[in-house]
């Protein structure tokens, strides 16, 4: 269960839904309390979210949990820089890297909180700093047209975390246009270009008293335009990246095109071209990987979905592209299973795919699996003459009255032939004795639908609904059990039994206790409940107490009386 909480956390993660996922990581870690991926994962969730406090509790009980864990102080490095204590950052860096000396990601971590820490010493504090402290500062940015687009931009929203952790930090972005209608946002004044002149939003000034001379006003002159950007210079090596990458993604449509029309040696063909162009987008092997298993060559596709996992994880590419590598991986090795325990293989690859990814074909697939490996299994398991075995010896513990132990054996009997009609009817009559009512049921209809013409069905199914006091289905069951053979004496004393439990109502001869205890059941009974709801029948049971001579009129009815006899023997109404 923990697994799976931590399954969904991960695709809620994936999804960009971090509320969701800080749920799912929750459940999780109340499951299993010391497992420190799910800490890690949860403070992942916060500082995305910018909750770098809850972020730092979870990454300081990773540490703790799984102190030699590399990634434990990634995240409380980050956690450290998104609070502003660069100096703590550095040290959790620096002490992960002496975990794992080769990290990448604690490398750039500590590279960054260098960096931001030489940029945190400014000559002198800004006096616009204290601005950004507001708690209305993202309202303002997202209401104005000016700024609103901007949160939408990586680069801008670091800038800005930078600042509101630093806020002297904000003179090193004074140059940035996008900082100064920041400014002009939060202070409600409009800022220049090129300038550091400020008009306050107030309205004109209210003109001075009438006088007979005005100052002259030198005449304003008009700002020069700022030059254009020089366009970006692109080395020969660029360039011919550029080319290839533009290459590649021909083949890749050559070989979509090749694949639509089922020429897959051809597809294959483009798409490999397309791998050696650019080695920089899995979709290409990924591709060939679905020709490959189209073609029945699962080796292969799973050889390629290999390959893409493995470059994908370097690349960091999109979980989606991952997952899709991984479904169709588990798709070749569901085609290559022969045995139960081949499936397990691929069902684990298909999790690992939702994992990744929770896609419905994915997870469709991995039902199929499931269900398949099920059926596999009871065909492997299959032994009628073990099963006749385990038979006969659940016979001899019924006979001992040691029934438990009976039903045991009759339930190997049926995981060994499970189309055995006279298993189910043996532990049927276990769970009569035991008092088991609804699971000898069930088996005495499976019975019965196993075999319509085994009498044995009937008088089982027939007993354990006396027993429930349900004595019109126990008749009817009796009496189609009668039409495949007349003559039994078994069915025929059931038929007696009810019939004579029926007429006790009828007479009136049910005790107190036995009135309430049947009105009780036939309360439930959904074809009571119809009777009682039906207009008809209750203008006909009002006649019954108020029109005796219009209620004889109604016996005449045949569907009538059959209902009236219905609450008759249901307790529910009686005749005098």
């Amino acid at each position: 269960m923990a697994d799976e909480a931590k399954a969904k956390g991960n695709a809620a993660f994936s999804s960009g839904r971090f509320e969701e996922a800080i749920q799912h990581f929750s459940d999780a870690i109340s499951l299993a309390p010391t497992n420190h991926v799910l800490y890690s994962n949860r403070s992942a969730a916060y500082a995305s979210l910018h909750r770098y406090s809850e972020a730092l509790t979870d990454a300081q009980k990773t540490v703790e949990l799984k102190p030699d864990w590399a990634k434990g102080y990634s995240r409380l490095g980050a956690a450290h820089v998104g609070l502003g204590n660069v100096e703590a950052a550095v040290s959790a860096y620096e002490k992960g890297l002496e975990y794992d000396p080769a990290n990448e990601g604690l490398k750039s971590g500590l590279a960054d909180a260098k960096a931001t820490a030489t940029r945190a010493k400014p000559s002198g504090a800004s006096p616009f700093g204290q601005i950004f402290s507001g708690p209305d500062v993202w309202s303002k940015l997202a209401a104005d047209p000016t700024t609103r687009g901007y949160l939408q931009q990586p680069d801008f929203m670091k800038m800005m975390r930078e600042v509101q952790k630093n806020p002297n930090m904000i003179n090193m972005y004074l140059q940035d246009q996008r900082m100064m209608n920041v400014l002009g946002v939060l202070l409600n004044v409009k800022m220049r270009a090129g300038g550091d002149d400020m008009e306050r939003e107030m309205g004109a000034p209210e003109a001075e008293a009438e006088s007979t001379e005005r100052s002259a006003e030198p005449e304003k002159k008009a700002p020069e335009p700022e030059p254009e950007p020089e366009p970006m210079e692109v080395t020969d090596e660029e360039k011919a990246a550029k080319e290839k990458k533009a290459e590649a993604q021909k083949e890749k449509e050559k070989g979509n095109a090749a694949y639509k029309k089922k020429d897959f040696e051809t597809a294959i063909a483009h798409y490999t071209k397309a791998m050696e162009l650019d080695d920089e987008d899995i979709s290409y092997i990924t591709n060939r990987a679905a020709v490959y298993l189209e073609m029945g060559k699962y080796d292969e596709c799973i050889k390629d979905c290999d390959k893409a996992v493995e470059r994908g994880r370097e690349l960091r590419s999109d979980f989606k592209m991952i997952a899709r590598a991984l479904t169709r991986k588990g798709t070749a090795l569901v085609k290559l299973s022969k045995t139960s325990k081949d499936f397990d293989i691929a069902i684990e690859t298909f999790q690992k795919a939702l994992t990744e990814h929770r896609n419905p074909d994915t997870l469709k697939k991995l039902n199929d699996a499931e269900r398949a490996k099920k059926e596999l299994e009871q065909q492997e398991y299959f032994d009628p003459k073990i099963a006749d075995e385990e038979r006969e010896k659940g016979n001899e513990f019924f006979k001992q009255m040691k029934y438990p132990e009976a039903v045991k054996h009759y339930t190997e009997a049926l995981k060994r032939n499970p189309k055995d009609p006279r298993v189910y009817s043996n532990r049927a009559a276990c769970y009569t004795k035991l008092g088991a009512l609804p699971e000898g049921l069930k088996d005495a209809e499976k019975c019965i639908e196993l075999d319509p013409t085994f009498t044995k069905g009937y008088t089982r199914k027939g007993a354990v609904q006396f027993f429930m006091k349900e004595y019109e289905k126990a008749l009817q069951t009796y009496q189609e059990g009668l039409k495949h053979d007349p003559n039994n004496q078994e069915l025929q004393d059931g038929v007696r039994s009810c019939v004579e439990q029926i007429n006790k109502a009828s007479r009136g001869d049910l005790t107190p206790e036995e009135l309430q205890e049947r009105q009780a059941k036939g309360m439930q009974d959904p074809e009571i409940q119809g009777i009682l709801t039906d207009p008809i029948m209750r203008q006909v049971l009002v006649d019954f107490q108020e029109n005796p001579s219009a209620a004889q009129n109604h016996l005449k009815n045949p569907q009538v009386m059959h209902k009236i006899q219905k609450l008759v023997n249901a307790g529910i109404v009686q005749m005098k």
